[in-house]
């Protein structure tokens, strides 16, 4: 994985989250010159196990305990009243931000 413009000589870094089912759901390639962000990543995995477990996504710039968007997907009232018991806020009618669920749900 060497950019054919880049000195032979040195190599790129690159991290790959893969799930636990094989998926690859990460790949951030960093220049030799550059070191890795170990903050991105562990908040990149946070973000995964919390909208595979919750039915959310995470905005830009989340960080644990922030708020949360519903996915657009997720229609139903009453699926979304269960799922998100403390509520939702809605900025536009795809974009509806609820507190983070607790992460034992």
């Amino acid at each position: 994985m060497i950019h054919p413009n880049a000195n032979e000589t040195l190599t790129v870094r690159s991290l790959f989250v893969i799930d636990p089912n094989k998926k690859v759901r990460l790949i951030i390639t960093y220049p030799a010159s550059t070191g890795r962000n170990f903050n991105e990543i562990l908040r990149v995995i946070d973000s995964l196990q919390l909208t595979d477990k919750h039915s959310v996504a995470t905005p830009g710039n989340w960080q644990q305990g922030e708020d949360v968007v519903i996915v657009p997907s997720l229609k139903d009232e009453e699926v979304i009243k269960q799922k998100f018991p403390k509520g939702y806020k809605a900025l536009r009618p795809y974009l509806r931000m609820t507190p983070q669920p607790d992460k034992q749900q």
